[in-house]
C-alpha cells in the first residue's frame, strides 16, 4: 500500500501501525474503573454464549458494511476488536466523514483538537485500502495546513466522487491544483476556501452538484467553472460579493444564490425548476443593471421561486407590467421576503409574476412597509388587470402586514380573483400599534371569488 504522507513503509510496519492505532482509539472508550466481580462473571457467561455461536463474526459482509456506514469514524475503528472478521473491514469503507468528534480525547488533544484530528485523518488514510467514493471533512478547529493538500492529493488518486471540505473561519485554505484532477467528481462542496482553477482546466465532466460557500474566486472563473460542467444539475453559491454572474447551464434544475451580486443573468437554463435568490444591498451596487428579464427571462420550467432580502427591489429595475404572457406555466409556489408595498415598482414585480403563472397554487409574502402616505393608489383601478383570474391559487400567506393601503388593495385583488382559494393567512406586523382587529374586519368585508376560503388572522410575536 502506498503511503501518501511520506516514504513507503513495509507491510509489517503498516500492520503494526494498524494494530496500535485501533487499540489506542479503543482504549479511550473503556471504563475508567475496574469491573466488579459480578460484572466479570456476567462477561464470562456472555463469552461462553458467543463461543457457541458467534453472531457478530457470522454477519454477512453487506450487513457489516451497512453498520459501519452508520457509525462515526472513531467508533468504526473500535469495531476492529470485535472479531477477526471485523479486524480489517473498516479499512475498506468507501464513504468517510471526518469531523471534530474524531479527535482522540486525551488532555493534550482537548487543548489542541486540530492536532488530534490531523493525526486521526493521517492514520486512517494511511491504513485505508481501496476506493473512496465519498469524503467529507468538517471542522471548526482545523485551519489551513499542508496536510489538507496532501489529503486532497491522496483523494485525487482514489477516484473520489463526492467531496466536501469545510474548515475553520480564521484562515481559509487554498484549494491545491490536484483538486481539479478529480475527474470522477459528481458532487463538490467547498466552504471557506480560495479557489483558483488553472488556465488549462476544462471542467469536471461528471459533476452534477456544486456548492460553494464563502469561497474566494474570480467572477470570470466561476462563470467558466459553471459552464464547463455540462452535466451540472444543482448549483449553490453563498456569501458571494461583487460578482457579475452569468449562469449558463443547460441541465441545471436547482439554483441557490446568496450575496452582494452586482448583476445576475440566467442564460441557457431551460431546465431550472427551483430558484432561490437572496440579494443584499450595498452602496456600491446601487446602480446595478440586474433586472426582471435578466434573472427570470430564461427560466420557462421554473416551479418554485424564492426571493430574499432585496430581490424584488432588484427585479423592479426597468420593469413594467406591459403585455402579460403566460411565461411560467409550471410555476406553482412563490415565496418573497422583505417586500416593500410602499414601492409601486416592487408591487408590479409581484403582479407580473403571478399574472404570468396561470397554474400558481401558493403565494407567501413577507412585507416590509412603513409609509402611511400611499402613492399611486389609483393604480389598482386604472392599470391593474380586472379580468385576471387565478384558477389554481389555493393558499395565500402574508406576514409582517401593517394594513397599509397598497397591502389591503393587494389582498382585495387576490380575494376577488381566486375562485378556488382555500386559505388566506394574514399575520400583522408586531410593531404596528393599531388594533389588528380593525384590519382583519376590513379584509373580511372584501368581495371574494371563493366561497370556501378560510381566514387565518394572527398577530406576529417578537
Amino acid at each position: 500500500m502506498i503511503n501518501p504522507f511520506g516514504n513507503g513503509s513495509t507491510q509489517n510496519q503498516n500492520l503494526n501501525a494498524f494494530v496500535f492505532f485501533s487499540d489506542c482509539v479503543f482504549v479511550n472508550s473503556l471504563p475508567e474503573e475496574p469491573l466488579e466481580d459480578h460484572q466479570r462473571q456476567g462477561n464470562k457467561m456472555d463469552t461462553n454464549l458467543v463461543s457457541r455461536e458467534d453472531y457478530i463474526s457470522n454477519l454477512p459482509e453487506s450487513i457489516i458494511e451497512t453498520i459501519l456506514t452508520k457509525l462515526p469514524l472513531r467508533d468504526v475503528v473500535r469495531t476492529s476488536v470485535l472479531s477477526s472478521k471485523w479486524r480489517y473491514t473498516w479499512t475498506t469503507l468507501t464513504e468517510l466523514r471526518f469531523d471534530d468528534d474524531c479527535c482522540i480525547s486525551d488532555t493534550h488533544h482537548r487543548a489542541l483538537p486540530e492536532i488530534g484530528l490531523v493525526k486521526f485523518v493521517n492514520q486512517f488514510l494511511l491504513l485505508h485500502n481501496g476506493p473512496i467514493t465519498r469524503f467529507t471533512l468538517s471542522s471548526e478547529y482545523l485551519e489551513r495546513c499542508p496536510y489538507v493538500d496532501q489529503w486532497l492529493l491522496f483523494l485525487s488518486r482514489k477516484d473520489v466522487q463526492e467531496l466536501s471540505f469545510g474548515l475553520a473561519e480564521t484562515e481559509w485554505f487554498k484549494a491545491p491544483s490536484c483538486l481539479f484532477s478529480c475527474k470522477k467528481l459528481i458532487s463538490l462542496e467547498l466552504v471557506r476556501c480560495e479557489l483558483d482553477p488553472p488556465l488549462h482546466f476544462k471542467g469536471f465532466p461528471n459533476l452534477k452538484r456544486l456548492n460553494l460557500q464563502q469561497v474566494s474566486i474570480d467572477p470570470d472563473a466561476v462563470e467558466t467553472l459553471i459552464s464547463s460542467c455540462t452535466l451540472l444539475e444543482s448549483l449553490t453559491l453563498s456569501y458571494f460579493e461583487g460578482a457579475k454572474l452569468t449562469v449558463r447551464a443547460p441541465n441545471l434544475t436547482y439554483l441557490m444564490l446568496e450575496g452582494y451580486f452586482q448583476d445576475i443573468c440566467l442564460e441557457n437554463t431551460p431546465m431550472l425548476v427551483v430558484v432561490s435568490i437572496a440579494m443584499y444591498m450595498a452602496e456600491a451596487y446601487q446602480s446595478s443593471s440586474c433586472n426582471f428579464d435578466k434573472v427570470l427571462g430564461g427560466v420557462p420550467s421554473i416551479q418554485r421561486l424564492t426571493g430574499h432580502s432585496y430581490f424584488t427591489k432588484y427585479m423592479s429595475v426597468g420593469n413594467t407590467l406591459g403585455e402579460i404572457h403566460p411565461t411560467y406555466r409550471q410555476l406553482k409556489i412563490i415565496d418573497l421576503y422583505q417586500v416593500s408595498f410602499d414601492d409601486m415598482t416592487e408591487i408590479m414585480v409581484i403582479l407580473r409574476l403571478i399574472l404570468s403563472a396561470p397554474n400558481l397554487q401558493t403565494i407567501q409574502i413577507e412585507g416590509s412597509s412603513w409609509s402611511t402616505d400611499p402613492l399611486d393608489l389609483d393604480f389598482w383601478d386604472k392599470e391593474c388587470p380586472r379580468d385576471a383570474t387565478f384558477e389554481q391559487l389555493k393558499v395565500v400567506k402574508l406576514t409582517q402586514i401593517s394594513g397599509l393601503p397598497h397591502e389591503m388593495r393587494f389582498i382585495e385583488f387576490l380575494l376577488g380573483n381566486s375562485p378556488v382559494l382555500e386559505v388566506m393567512d394574514v399575520t400583522k406586523n408586531v410593531y404596528e400599534t393599531d388594533e389588528y382587529e380593525d384590519m382583519f374586519m376590513k379584509i373580511l368585508a372584501f368581495e371574494r371569488a371563493s366561497d370556501d376560503v378560510e381566514f387565518i388572522f394572527a398577530e406576529d410575536q417578537v
